[in-house]
């Protein structure tokens, strides 16, 4: 089985961990870049972030073009996004997706964190790539600025949104019109809701609005007939326009012979539906260039739903962990496949001990962004979401059984 290969780069000026998988169809690249806090100001750490992007893509052969999608992580969005977004401009000269952008701190204390996902194809006539322009909701700059990035490789179509947004005097009805928003742009790039494998929900006061987030994603659900839920994270973060309360990123697969999708498991875990959450703890996918785990947002639950290890960060962490583990075990896989994730702290100070923890359990070999932002749960002190690389074959996969009506 061909395993990730690890790289690191550093300059003066910025941390950038980048992880790469040589698939049959194309090089894999995650990239993520740590600017200098120290930088003087948001715009000189932005420009330092996005050059380091740039001069990693220069590195591995590929350019903006190649980037499927960005997660842009933001310490004060409603200051500093126009300014970060600006820099951006400059460096990548507008050949880049639109990115994902969430004011949740990057516990580094820099004034944001970016995460790229790239794909350079082996046969550039096998591969294209289109940017869609989603209705807009309001007149708001995030909605100006919603839409979609349409990789096509190799007879499969992979769809990466940037931040959905949902026009109601309520989070239920910011929540049900963002799903429908999602639903729209898919459809407009050829796509059903069916086809989507991954979410991610931002919610502005997520200890107010997340019952209501629930309500309205199980109801678009039923609406939509939708059996296999995505996986999917639900966390704490400030949406860039002050209009919404809601925002909703989406990852969907489709492929031109059908496309092989299980839910993933664990006996260490439910099932989240279970009590209320309509998403799966995973889904494994078997792409044309490799198969993808994609491990939902995770954190110190047992195996009747309930938060354990209350008030002790360390021990969340340690159960947070094993569940991933056994995720991934279930798969046939370990950590030596992550590809990339992202660890949601309620208080930036244990970002510490948090490290300290993940070097000792080898939790830190791949691109991780490290955010602060509040939790689905008020006693919950971190989350962690994930994603793996196996061959294209799925060989690793066997163990999972198929995915059932009850998923």
């Amino acid at each position: 089985m061909r395993r990730l290969k690890v790289e690191a780069v550093s300059a003066q000026d910025d941390s950038t961990s980048l992880r790469s998988h040589h698939g049959p169809e194309a090089d894999e690249l995650t990239i993520l870049c740590r600017p200098d806090r120290d930088a003087h100001d948001p715009a000189a750490q932005a420009e330092a972030a996005y050059r380091a992007l740039a001069r990693t893509l220069s590195a591995h052969a590929a350019n903006a073009a190649h980037v499927a999608s960005e997660s842009l992580f933001v310490r004060d969005a409603a200051r500093d996004v126009p300014t970060i977004l600006a820099a951006r401009e400059r460096v990548l000269d507008g050949a880049a997706p639109l990115p994902f952008v969430i004011g949740q701190p990057p516990a580094s204390g820099a004034a944001l964190e970016l995460l790229a996902s790239v794909v350079v194809p082996r046969d550039a006539a096998a591969w294209s790539v289109r940017d869609v322009r989603a209705s807009s909701t309001c007149g708001c700059a995030g909605c100006a600025a919603s839409g979609a990035r349409l990789l096509r490789l190799r007879g499969q179509t992979t769809l990466h949104t940037s931040n959905l947004y949902g026009a109601g005097g309520d989070a239920y009805e910011q929540a049900r019109a963002a799903f429908r928003a999602g639903d729209r742009l898919l459809a407009q790039c050829g796509l059903g809701f069916g086809d989507v494998v991954r979410a991610w929900i931002q919610l502005r006061d997520i200890d107010r609005d997340y019952h209501a987030l629930n309500a309205a994603r199980r109801d678009f659900f039923a609406e939509r007939g939708i059996v296999l839920r995505p996986a999917s994270t639900g966390v704490g973060g400030v949406p860039f326009p002050s209009e919404h309360r809601v925002s909703l990123t989406l990852q969907a697969v489709r492929r031109e012979r059908p496309l092989a999708v299980a839910r993933m498991s664990t006996p260490l875990l439910n099932e989240a539906w279970s009590y209320g959450a309509d998403f799966s703890r995973g889904l494994r996918v078997d792409e044309a260039n490799r198969t993808t785990l994609h491990v939902s947002g995770t954190a110190s639950i047992d195996e009747a739903g309930h938060t354990v290890h209350t008030g002790d960060f360390a021990a969340q962490v340690e159960r947070m962990l094993d569940n991933v583990d056994s995720l991934l075990a279930g798969c046939g896989a370990t950590r030596a496949d992550l590809a990339g994730g992202v660890t949601y702290l309620k208080r930036a100070r244990d970002a510490a001990t948090l490290h300290a923890i993940y070097r000792r359990r080898g939790f830190d070999a791949f691109p991780c962004a490290i955010v602060e932002a509040d939790l689905c749960r008020p006693e919950l002190l971190c989350e962690t979401e994930v994603v793996a690389f196996l061959d294209a074959d799925g060989a690793a996969a066997k163990a999972l059984p198929p995915a059932g009506a009850g998923a």
